[in-house]
């Protein structure tokens, strides 16, 4: 495990979203091991994954407690049909916490190869609104060393499972995009980091302690984080020597890729695009041993 999660880094949880959305209250369940799983159905290169559009179905997965000893924390687990062994990932939710889109992408990640865990930062709370998105997210970044402390869980939980190759990627949006970057850089070690806008570092020093090529989609309409703050993230990317596949879409706003179906004519040629680099990332970063 890396050091206590340094105090410089504590500022990353700060960022809202520009975009609310209403979330159900999660499942309560963890899944038996003998649940069918998802079946593989990667999309085609000119398809969306089902959920970002706002396709209306049920998440197929189930709750899972990952963090041992915790009975309010609950995450979503969806995992691929047959044995394995399949990568790894953890999601990371926005700033009203864990929601049904993102129990969705959940499932079209595990019908592209790779057993999913949407993690859950606010102890199976969701935010119905600004102000309370913002109280629970201040809640959470006052104890951040407690939110590496659950992804860590979060991690362990799907190292342990007999059908994960050890191989283990993490996700964020907005304000998950913030805590996946701050993963990165004080998590378990872990072989990706994908960022969907959310706050910056563009400290060198800081960023050279990222081992693995980082993913970043940002909005070029976007102020939290700024085209400008993008770019000084890029250099001090350079700078450390981190390698990193990052683009800013011109004429979308935040949110814009979660979120395709809120203004589909502007946001689908992007969103697109940037899935179609976020799959070459993964496969290069997940599904390799190099």
């Amino acid at each position: 495990m890396r050091p206590t999660l340094p105090a410089t880094l504590a500022a990353l949880f700060a960022l809202g979203c520009g975009e609310s959305q209403s979330n159900e209250n999660p499942s309560s369940t963890q899944p038996p091991a003998e649940e069918p799983g998802i079946p593989f159905n990667p999309t085609a290169d000119d398809q969306l994954p089902s959920a970002i559009v706002g396709e209306d179905r049920q998440p197929q997965g189930a709750g899972a407690r990952y963090v041992p000893g915790d009975t309010l924390t609950l995450g979503y687990l969806a995992q691929p049909e047959g044995d394995g062994s399949f990568p790894a990932l953890v999601l990371v939710h926005e700033w009203d916490g864990l929601g049904d889109r993102v129990r969705q992408l959940a499932d079209d990640l595990a019908a592209e190869g790779y057993v999913t865990l949407a993690a859950d930062l606010f102890k199976g709370r969701t935010g119905q609104s600004p102000d309370e998105n913002m109280a629970l997210v201040r809640e959470a970044q006052d104890d951040p060393a407690a939110m590496i402390a659950n992804l860590n869980a979060a991690a362990a939980y799907l190292k342990r499972r007999p059908d994960v190759t050890g191989r283990l990627g993490v996700v964020g949006w907005c304000f998950g995009g913030g805590v996946a970057l701050s993963y990165g850089l004080d998590g378990e070690n872990h072989e990706a980091t994908a960022i969907f806008y959310g706050r910056l570092v563009d400290d060198p020093e800081v960023l050279a302690a990222l081992d693995h090529e980082v993913y970043g989609t940002f909005a070029g309409l976007d102020e939290g984080p700024s085209p400008e703050e993008v770019a000084a993230f890029e250099a001090a990317l350079r700078s450390a020597g981190v390698a990193n596949d990052l683009h800013i879409y011109d004429d979308v706003n935040h949110g814009f890729w979660l979120w395709v179906d809120g203004d589909p004519e502007s946001r689908t040629e992007p969103a697109l695009d940037a899935w179609q680099r976020l799959k070459a990332y993964l496969d290069r970063t997940m599904k390799s041993e190099g």
